[in-house]
């Protein structure tokens, strides 16, 4: 199998995983990245993931769904262009011969999932969309601290060697704020300057990993005593679980 990010607008990415000769996509904003890189591979697009509905991650599926057929499929509760067959927590998906388990992981959107496969190529295999990031995670556009701290959780309790495919390369941005919460994280600072040394040859950062992010990400740290510390120092009123998170993110949208 042949996991491979195409680059889309700014800084986003559309996975594209295939076999040499049939592929998924997943959240593909803009079709012509997936519709290049299919004649470039000789693929027939067999199915398409959407994590949610943001149009940096739908804007292509009415014309890839028209010129190559490919099923779609998408989170139960969003906005998704139709036809689509419809997910909720705990359905699988069966493409490419393999197996993904569906995860309701709300917060950035209040409908958004996440795909994540046991084994692809002997390690297991995360779509996470705009939930989890690398060194960060979305904005709460719709949903609650409590919700998408929830959903971290459920990301985090994956296997440590799980490939986290996020579909955005904020990583050094992340990273710096990371730095800024945590700066004597010895393991952060390494990361960050393996990240700075993969942009300046313009390579992406990703994917990353659970065991990775687990290291470095303030995110998935929120109860380490450092991050409960810099939270109580900013804002946090009270050290409980969710205050602590929601401050840490506060914090990250004026950063």
């Amino acid at each position: 199998m042949n996991l491979i990010p195409l680059p889309a607008f700014t800084d986003n990415y559309i996975w594209l995983l295939h076999s040499g000769h049939h592929a998924i996509v997943v959240d593909p904003g803009d079709a012509q990245p997936v519709l290049s890189a299919l004649q470039q591979y000789g693929l027939q697009l067999d199915a398409i993931l959407v994590t949610h509905h943001h149009a940096d991650h739908v804007g292509g599926v009415d014309v890839l769904r028209e010129a190559t057929g490919a099923r779609v499929w998408g989170p139960a509760r969003e906005r998704i262009p139709e036809p689509l067959l419809r997910l909720h927590h705990g359905d699988t998906v069966v493409e490419l011969g393999l197996t993904f388990s569906v995860m309701d992981v709300p917060g950035h959107t209040s409908g958004h999932i996440a795909y994540f496969c046991q084994s692809m190529d002997g390690a297991p295999l995360l779509f996470c969309g705009d939930t989890l990031f690398s060194g960060g995670c979305g904005r709460l556009f719709e949903g609650t601290p409590a919700q998408m701290l929830a959903s971290l959780d459920s990301l985090a309790a994956l296997p440590g060697n799980t490939r986290v495919c996020c579909t955005h390369e904020y990583t050094l941005s992340n990273l710096k704020f990371a730095r800024a919460v945590e700066p004597r994280n010895a393991d952060l600072n390494q990361y960050s300057a393996w990240c700075e040394a993969q942009r300046s040859k313009g390579q992406p950062t990703l994917p990353s990993s659970i065991a990775k992010e687990l290291q470095i990400n303030p995110f998935l740290r929120t109860r380490q005593p450092a991050v409960v510390a810099q939270a109580v120092a900013r804002q946090a009123e009270e050290r409980d679980e969710v205050a602590v998170f929601a401050a840490i993110r506060e914090w990250k949208n004026k950063f």
